[in-house]
């Protein structure tokens, strides 16, 4: 095998070096990004190609699904700390034969991984050993490759920047600045900001990379950038048939499923409308920001809606606030509440919220507060003799719910 790291060390194309490592080994080989795009590949049996590597080549990229089961098996976080080659059992239901795998890393980052599926003989020892030192050569390479394209992309980030901020004159500057960036500007469009106030800056940007990578998964156009101390994602479609709200909603439910919440505390997300007109991207832009804000000030995003359509009376809560103040007025029956809770060490504000949030439903308020019914009638009597509230009046459940809103805003 030396004579062979040898001549694949004097290789600077990494279609060759993927030849080489396949053709040495007499496995079949892919080569992706570390956002899972496909670079390369080759197979010394073309017919020995499993499922999942077939539909990565078709594609260019890691089917989502298989992604996706990435993440939940915990390969993903193995790849980004495991330094050597290490097995993948066979994953029948992806489609996916055993193989092994190696991050291809360049000054302690991982630039991509290889992926070399094991038929009928398993590698031996000096072959994985082989494999993890070709694996620093490609790193290199794909790092000098990507220093190219690292200019592009900051040029392409500073356009979307200037584009969310109101930069631009008209319509017409902005897509001719488009075209000399080579950036086709979607058909329909929406602009996402996720907030993490407390994060350190290297947890920042791990979250931003793994927005960047699921939304690479997804046929849509996209961008990821970082505007002040928000990560901004420009969802974009070319067919008017997709909605970009929906993906950003897809967005928050793979990031809430898989980010740790004792690592990102206080993570607050916004969703702005869809827009055909590309110089909308700012309204789109503000819309999240609403959201996030609103959140922010109230101190939780539990019962405050994503999508800035969704908001309601949400968006009002600044302007109420300010009258209130004025009139010096507060609301009696929360202030009876808010003393029997502290006094009793019991959670009737709290219940009277999740009631109201989930429209004085009793089966669906005790699921979302992981209570028994029993507990939640004990509780909303509770709340009915010690107060005036009354459930039938719906007036009186518009005015208590906005004050329960203030007041967390306060």
């Amino acid at each position: 095998m030396d004579e062979l790291l040898e001549q694949i060390l004097s290789l600077s194309d990494i279609n060759e070096v993927i030849d080489y490592v396949s053709n040495g080994l007499k496995k079949p080989v892919v080569l992706e990004s570390d956002h899972f795009f496909l670079l390369a590949y080759n197979s010394y049996y073309v017919e020995h190609f499993d499922i999942a590597n077939q539909k990565t080549i078709f594609s260019k990229k890691c089917p989502l699904h298989i992604f996706e089961k990435f993440v939940e098996t915990g390969i993903i976080d193995q790849l980004k700390t495991t330094e050597k080659p290490f097995r993948i059992s066979e994953m029948k239901d992806i489609g996916l034969n055993k193989r092994v795998v190696t991050s291809a890393t360049y000054m302690d980052t991982i630039m991509g991984y290889i992926w070399v599926q094991e038929i009928e003989e398993e590698l031996t020892e000096e072959e994985l050993e082989f494999l993890h030192k070709v694996s620093f050569h490609v790193g290199k390479i794909i790092y000098r490759k990507n220093k190219i394209k690292q200019q592009k992309a900051e040029e392409i980030e500073n356009f979307f920047r200037k584009a969310i901020n109101f930069s631009f004159k008209n319509e017409k500057e902005l897509r001719w600045e488009a075209s000399q960036l080579d950036i086709i500007l979607p058909s329909i469009f929406n602009i996402m900001v996720v907030n993490a106030i407390e994060a350190e800056e290297e947890l920042v940007e791990e979250l931003k990379e793994t927005i960047r990578s699921y939304l690479n998964l997804k046929d849509n156009t996209s961008h990821v950038l970082v505007n002040q101390t928000n990560i901004v994602i420009i969802v974009g479609c070319y067919s008017l048939k997709y909605s970009p709200v929906a993906t950003s909603l897809q967005i928050i439910e793979n990031l809430l499923t898989n980010f740790d919440e004792n690592r990102y505390s206080n993570i607050y997300i916004g969703v702005g409308n869809e827009y055909q007109t590309i110089l909308s991207l700012h309204n789109s832009y503000e819309e999240a920001l609403e959201v996030v804000n609103i959140a922010e000030e109230i101190g939780t995003q539990e019962n405050v809606p994503y999508e800035y359509d969704k908001m309601g009376i949400f968006r009002y809560l600044d302007v109420i606030k300010n009258k209130n103040n004025k009139n010096n007025y507060q609301n009696k029956n929360l202030q009876i509440l808010q003393a029997k809770d502290r006094e009793s060490q019991t959670e009737l504000v709290k219940t009277l919220e999740y009631y109201l949030v989930n429209n004085c439903k009793l089966k669906s308020t005790a699921e979302q507060m992981f209570i028994h019914l029993n507990t939640l009638n004990y509780r909303l009597k509770q709340i009915t003799e010690l107060t005036s509230i009354d459930f039938s009046d719906f007036n009186q459940k518009c005015q208590l719910y906005l004050d329960l809103m203030l007041n967390k805003k306060l």
